[in-house]
């Protein structure tokens, strides 16, 4: 259990503060108010709700980008959490009581079966100031033609073929997180909870006064180009280069690109199945890899806001809108495990070999999504990072192989060690189940004759959304302007070295 105490000179405060602001005596008036109203006085009104730690100007009735100062976070991977934006917010020894603090309504959101195991039991109660059903009226249907769902299967499109691709083009027009988002390869089915999706987004808009829920799966995001300001019901949080965001199932959140530059890119795995966790060490032991403490969970933080606002929300494939009167980011308090995260990538302790050959790149697992197979995942986000190389006697960059898990890679700097040329931040590449790959033939020449020191490889970061589905490439995937239909070209240089004799040709 993790209690976040208010930045004020009352230790028995709990309202997490984080705005530059949340220092400031607004947080008293705060106080006084709800002692006034324990006491059997009148509470502020809802005008004076907004004038405090998380809205100071009462007169924008909600959050802006001025002011937001540096976001506060509580450490750890899936733990009791729990925070409150404003002092009393949280009730004690329960979690419904006949009451809540400040008028809020209580609501509990579960991420897994009310029986799931405890280990494996997602759920967050969440203390908000309008229930969730106030807005789930009068949807209708629209269109984002570009964004794809399981299954789609496109016959005439031979998704077992080796395949690269350049960056996508940012939008020449004003283009939201939401619409921008381009799929590339879709595994599985989400009507049964299983597979994922691998999607590109670039965007160049605010989504203002627009929000979204994805019931289909959770969303890890990983930006190649641009950061974003991602805020959710459970507060705020900011996702660079370097850097991922993960968005359960079912959480709204609406995303900003800050600065006056409005430019973000990067890439999505959409995770129909179970959640991700961390992998097991086993004889790793208690440290390394992506150690639980690195993981970054934002503190509660609410939108008070009465104006025209939209909701869309994804469902079985179809993407739905409302117009609501409100913002749905309105809850002040909650507890629980689950919630969204993010993750600095430059915090994984890589593991590897420490005398020769290579390791499996499953050493390299950041999350994984378990199926029913143990050992097999539905999901797995593997990245490739700095790391030394001291191998002796070995062929150091990744080895030839097929395997039954489908790869989806993408870079986000540097250059990857198997293909230096042609592989760029912001490119992707998918290599399908049982689909030869490995390094194209300048790599393998180059990692023959070198001779064998350490070495650092650095400024690198790429990674993979690994499935033991395979993956079907969507139309704007296989033919597309920016794939590259000479990839395969990359291993023509690869020519027979065998004659006969011990060496080979050199």
């Amino acid at each position: 259990m993790h209690r976040e105490r208010a930045m004020t000179d009352d230790p028995s405060r709990t309202a997490n503060r984080t705005a530059a602001s949340n220092a400031d005596s607004d947080a008293d008036s705060h106080a006084e108010r709800h002692a006034k109203a324990q006491a059997g006085g009148q509470a502020g009104s809802d005008a004076d709700l907004a004038a405090g730690p998380d809205n100071p100007d009462p007169s924008q009735a909600g959050l802006s980008n001025a002011g937001l100062g540096a976001l506060a976070y509580i450490s750890g991977f899936g733990n009791e959490i729990e925070t409150e934006a404003l002092p009393g917010a949280l009730p004690q020894g329960r979690n419904n009581p006949q009451r809540c603090a400040y008028g809020l309504y209580a609501e509990q959101l579960s991420g897994s079966a009310f029986t799931a195991p405890r280990s494996a039991n997602k759920r967050s109660w969440l203390y908000r100031i309008r229930p969730s059903v106030r807005r789930m009226s009068r949807f209708s249907p629209i269109d984002l033609p570009y964004w794809k769902t399981a299954p789609h299967i496109l016959k005439d499109v031979a998704s077992f073929a080796p395949a690269r691709w350049d960056p996508i083009p940012l939008p020449r027009t004003p283009t939201t997180f939401i619409e921008g988002i381009r799929t590339m390869t879709t595994a599985g089915d989400c009507h049964m909870q299983t597979g994922m999706a691998a999607h590109l987004y670039a965007a160049t808009a605010d989504m203002t006064d627009e929000y979204f829920f994805n019931a289909d799966g959770e969303m890890l995001i990983a930006p190649e180009l641009g950061a974003l300001r991602i805020r959710t019901e459970f507060g705020v949080l900011d996702a660079a280069p370097g850097e991922i965001a993960v968005l359960p199932r079912g959480v709204v959140f609406s995303v900003e690109i800050p600065g006056d530059d409005k430019k973000a890119r990067g890439y999505i795995c959409e995770n129909y199945g179970a959640a991700f966790t961390l992998p097991e060490r086993g004889p790793i032991g208690a440290n390394g890899l992506a150690n639980p403490r690195d993981f970054k969970t934002p503190v509660a933080r609410f939108e008070e806001k009465d104006a025209p606002c939209a909701l869309t929300l994804k469902w079985c494939g179809g993407f739905h809108r409302a117009e609501i009167a409100h913002s749905p980011l309105d809850v002040v308090a909650w507890h629980g495990n689950y919630a969204p995260y993010k993750y600095d990538l430059s915090t994984f302790s890589p593991m590897g070999a420490a005398l020769f050959d290579h390791p499996d790149p499953s050493i390299f697992t950041v999350l994984t999504a378990p199926s029913e197979t143990p050992g097999t995942a539905n999901a797995d986000f593997v990245i490739f990072p700095p790391r030394w190389m001291v191998a002796e006697d070995t062929f150091r960059p990744p080895w030839y192989h097929r395997n039954v898990m489908s790869e989806f890679m993408g870079l986000i700097r540097g250059r990857y060690d198997a293909k230096e040329e042609g592989f760029v931040p912001g490119g992707a590449s998918l290599h399908n189940l049982m689909t030869p790959h490995g390094p194209d033939a300048e790599a393998f020449d180059k990692a023959s004759a070198v001779a064998l020191a350490p070495m650092k490889l650095d400024d690198t970061m790429a990674f993979m959304f690994e499935t033991r589905l395979p993956q079907q490439m969507t139309q704007f995937a296989a033919s597309g302007d920016h794939r590259q239909d000479d990839y395969a070209d990359c291993w023509a240089g690869l020519e027979k070295k065998f004659d006969g004799t011990p060496g080979g040709k050199p």
